[in-house]
């Protein structure tokens, strides 16, 4: 006979999972509702996201298009479109997939928080770009118009995300992608980065290698069918054209250019050797920025290497008298320019070796 006492457990037991099953708002069926309308939802946020983002392009979204960015079966997509068009969110005209007024204010509001994220997370944070996208793709879902709102007064209500892309108004306007592809560019006509296509992601990730960010000066210096040869950011890069593309530059003046092509990187300077800053280089975000300007990395000042640790790195710089160690990493986000010379040095690189002789009024 069994125990009395092992047998109102277990009937306690079974019990009490039966309630955890069935419980309309802690229970697992209720939890599986809920994660259930959550991954709808995000579904319709990307769909309405990916459609709008092929009409800001004059591109043509479609059942299959949608069935591929969201990589749901033909079958679900057929679905999830009927429910999207019963909710007056989407339309067929024509043939073609288009957002009703009602699709396209709530697709330029997840468009909207995806892009503010994204420029906090490259701004603020200090977060890695390979971070950026990831973690907005996740935050776009989460926040209200409300919080998108004070997410964009915190940030000064910036125009554009980290890649160059324009930010939705509140009052969801977006303004057009200026520019032309950097292919398009003529041999030695100054320009301005104005935009990165951050996807496919493997494309993004060699444009970062390169460290190409949006707002360096270019200049292109050769063209041909098989590559493309240009200045950027103090360097020379070699690009494929169809890795090139994904450029988007915006012509600018002779006269406007900020400063000379090429800006060497504090990195290479040899020690004894002085400089004056230049800039930090728009790969500079976040922490990292801020760290390295309240050290004294300002534009204008004087700098000259001092060491170099037995190991090659760190190594150790005089700024404004005080001694600091940058790794190379972290130096190769400054730019700089030759500091002038002395009259003493360059009697010196005369032979003259009386300390006399005319000062160098110029970078060398």
């Amino acid at each position: 006979m069994p125990d009395p006492l092992v047998a109102l457990l277990v009937g306690g037991g079974v019990l009490l999972c039966g309630i955890l099953c069935i419980w309309p708002r802690g229970g697992i069926l209720g939890l599986r509702r809920r994660l259930r309308r959550l991954s709808t939802r995000v579904l319709v946020e990307d769909a309405l996201k990916h459609i709008a983002d092929l009409e800001i392009k004059n591109q043509n979204a479609s059942a299959q298009t949608v069935a591929g960015v969201l990589q749901i079966s033909d079958g679900r997509t057929a679905r999830l479109l009927a429910d999207m068009e019963q909710r007056s969110l989407v339309s067929f005209h024509e043939g073609r997939l288009r957002l009703t007024s009602k699709g396209r204010e709530y697709a330029l509001h997840i468009i909207r928080t995806h892009r503010l994220y994204e420029r906090y997370l490259a701004d603020v944070t200090g977060l890695s770009h390979s971070e950026w996208h990831r973690r907005a793709e996740a935050i776009e879902h989460r926040l209200s118009p409300r919080e998108t709102e004070a997410l964009s007064l915190r940030l000064g209500h910036p125009t554009h995300d980290p890649h160059g892309d324009p930010i939705p108004t509140a009052a969801g306007e977006i303004g057009p992608q200026q520019g032309q592809p950097l292919t398009s560019l003529p041999v030695d006509q100054p320009a301005r980065i104005v935009h990165l296509e951050d996807e496919p992601e493997t494309s993004y990730a060699q444009l970062i290698a390169e460290s190409l960010w949006p707002g360096m000066e270019v200049w292109v210096l050769e063209r041909d069918p098989q590559r493309i040869r240009f200045l950027a950011g103090g360097e020379e890069h070699v690009l494929a054209p169809s890795l090139a593309d994904s450029i988007t530059v915006e012509p600018i003046a002779e006269e406007q250019a900020r400063g000379p092509r090429c800006e060497p990187r504090l990195s290479s300077l040899k020690p004894g050797q002085k400089g004056i800053v230049c800039g930090l280089s728009l790969a500079c975000r976040g922490n990292e920025r801020r760290r390295l300007l309240d050290l004294g990395f300002v534009p204008s000042t004087p700098i000259q290497v001092e060491m170099v640790s037995p190991a090659g790195d760190p190594t150790a710089y005089l700024v404004r008298g005080t001694l600091i160690a940058l790794r190379r990493e972290q130096a190769d986000l400054i730019h700089v320019r030759p500091a002038p010379e002395t009259a003493e040095q360059t009697a010196a690189a005369a032979g003259t070796g009386d300390g006399t002789g005319p000062e160098a009024s110029g970078a060398r």
